[in-house]
């Protein structure tokens, strides 16, 4: 088949862009690209990069590929997942993933979980806050569904661990106003505040649709590895500063080590999540326990990150490798999904 590769490339922030420092995290380099191009030609006839920028619909329109595989982000606002592949769905060219409504739905966390909580997905209690004057203290005692400290502070519409930092675990409400205050300072958007699961971590990532949907070995988060002192959340520092290819983390372990009934519970969680966002072809569910061991969903990735390379650390190749797949294996089983769905 003919197959379009779309994404956006990693940039660097250069001095006087106006921009957070992280702005292109979600972004995949060179590298990756290369990566994931090679492997669409171990079982395709072409594969042409296409970088979602303004000029995308214009080449997409005249290459008229047989499907794209997918794994752009977009740049600007918060339904930027959603845009190519709406121009997609107006060329009617098919394409790995999920739909745009899909994408938008799981940037804005705060919709997602309100989509799961309708369904019965187990997710921690959340408000969202765009005023960073709002009396934090008042708050908590006057609201009943106010939740008890600690918290996790994060960006409302943002991914690849942007915007939380170390100081997104938070334990009292000066320190949640400071994070609040700065979140809508630097992302010009509102913040989700969360209430803290103080279980262990994991990352669950799956393939397919329908009665094909499959659950990869469960990777889980080994906190212990981090330096002393830092909080145990994926924070940005954690994924891209403390976790480097030249001196990697081992912060991961795949398969996890579970029993058979929470590995059950945990990977049922998983799949409901995916069904209740009317997920395709693959995401990565990251899912925590609370403090009586119940699975709840704190994030769903429609798009994640497959970095080629083991010592990136990156969890859907890790689970996928631990599955017995190539990297190979992962890129063209997505586009077999969608192939499939397509009827192609």
């Amino acid at each position: 088949m003919r197959v379009a590769l779309t994404y956006n490339l990693r940039r660097e922030v250069k001095v006087g862009d106006n921009l957070p420092d992280d702005f292109y995290a979600e972004c995949d380099g060179i590298e990756t690209i290369e990566a994931v191009k090679n492997a669409i030609l171990e079982c395709h006839e072409t594969a042409v990069m296409v970088e979602a920028d303004e000029d995308a619909y214009e080449k997409l329109r005249a290459l008229r590929p047989d499907i794209v595989f997918n794994m752009a982000e977009g740049l600007w606002g918060e339904s930027r997942e959603a845009q190519l592949p709406a121009m997609l769905e107006m060329l009617r060219i098919p394409y790995t993933g999920s739909s745009p409504l899909s994408l938008g739905l799981c940037l804005n966390k705060a919709r997602a979980k309100e989509v799961l909580s309708h369904y019965g997905v187990p997710n921690s209690r959340f408000i969202v806050s765009d005023n960073p004057d709002f009396c934090f203290a008042d708050r908590s005692r006057s609201n009943e569904n106010f939740f008890p400290f600690p918290m996790i502070v994060k960006p409302l519409f943002e991914g690849s661990s942007k915007g939380i930092k170390n100081d997104s675990f938070v334990t009292c409400p000066a320190e949640l106003e400071t994070k609040v205050r700065s979140i809508v300072r630097e992302y010009s958007q509102p913040a989700l505040i969360e209430e803290y699961l103080s279980g262990r971590e994991f990352t669950v990532a799956l393939m397919g649709n329908g009665k094909t949907l499959k659950v990869l070995p469960i990777v889980e988060i080994n906190y212990a590895s981090l330096p002393a002192g830092v909080n145990h959340i994926y924070s940005y520092e954690a994924k891209w500063i403390f976790d480097r290819p030249d001196n990697p983390l081992d912060i991961f372990n795949c398969p996890a080590v579970l029993g058979e009934a929470l590995k059950n519970e945990i990977e049922k969680t998983a799949m409901d999540a995916f069904g209740a966002l009317s997920l395709r072809d693959w995401c990565r569910i990251d899912i925590r326990l609370d403090c009586k061991g119940a699975p709840n969903v704190i994030e769903l990735n429609p798009l994640p990150g497959i970095l080629a390379d083991p010592k990136e650390n990156s969890c859907f190749p890790k689970a996928a490798r631990a599955a017995g797949l190539t990297f190979g294996g992962l890129v063209n089983g997505v586009i077999d999904a969608a192939r499939v769905r397509y009827g192609l």
